[in-house]
């Protein structure tokens, strides 16, 4: 990143390149449905039931957001009964190759230093 857009980010922190692309890891659901995806497109009860442990309405609400961002294409098809798959697009699976990856690998690494850091704290603090 230049310094340049670094310092954009300091006057414009609503408009920050940096937040945006953070937000895509803020909601919970989002890197598991990406992830869910990876192997190709889906049907969302296929998506479901992969996923296991979330809601109808976060699944619905997490699809819509991932639209929305470009990260993946829902492709209806004309049939009976009505049938909808939903398929990482370019920029989904740059994210998940890139990003998603790399967290994979620093947690893969530091996860056990974070979960004792934070196993700690929650005992000093009680």
């Amino acid at each position: 990143m230049s310094r340049e857009s670094v310092d954009d980010c300091v006057g414009f922190v609503a408009d920050c390149r940096v937040r945006m692309a953070t937000d895509l890891f803020s909601h919970v659901w989002d890197p598991v449905v990406l992830s869910a995806l990876v192997s190709g497109p889906r049907r969302r009860r296929s998506l479901r039931t992969s996923i296991g442990g979330i809601s109808d309405k976060a699944l619905t609400e997490a699809l819509h957001r991932l639209i929305a961002n470009g990260l993946i294409a829902r492709r209806p098809f004309a049939e009976a009964p009505p049938r909808v798959d939903y398929a990482l697009t370019p920029l989904g699976r740059a994210f998940v190759d890139g990003p998603m990856r790399a967290l994979a690998a620093w947690v893969t690494r530091f996860g056990d230093e974070l979960v004792e850091t934070q196993e700690r704290m929650r005992r000093v603090r009680t």
